[in-house]
């Protein structure tokens, strides 16, 4: 298994594919569903953060690709190709949720926040 393509993600212009501001990670299962170039491709989610979510898809995309991605029933967002990893039957991949300026969703975007509300700590000592 290897990613596609021997060129860097920064030398397309892309951000590094090494995990910076995206948060803890959390295991998924969702059904995914992705809008590219006027058509929907069906797949399942792997693991999400609050930066990207990793997904299995039948098909291989390209790196820096733009799409509309929803994860279950929530609405379509705006996201990127990151990275992929072809596989016999499909594909591996990585993706960026871009805010609406089409710029990357960061820990601190309000946009963010309101999709991935922080976990409530429980009081201790009780």
């Amino acid at each position: 298994m290897s990613r596609k393509g021997a060129t860097p993600p920064e030398a397309l212009g892309l951000p590094p594919t090494r995990r910076q501001a995206g948060g803890s990670r959390r295991e998924a299962s969702d059904r995914i569903r992705v809008e590219i170039a006027g058509r929907e491709i069906d797949g399942w989610a792997l693991n999400v953060s609050r930066g990207g979510i990793r997904v299995i898809l039948d098909e291989a995309l390209e790196p820096g690709a733009r799409v509309r991605l929803a994860i279950g029933d929530q609405p379509h967002r705006d996201s990127r190709v990151v990275w992929v990893q072809a596989e016999p039957d499909g594909a591996i991949v990585g993706f960026e949720f871009l805010d609406p300026d089409g710029k990357p969703v960061h820990q601190s975007s309000p946009q963010l926040r309101a999709i991935h509300p922080p976990p409530v700590k429980k009081p201790t000592g009780e």
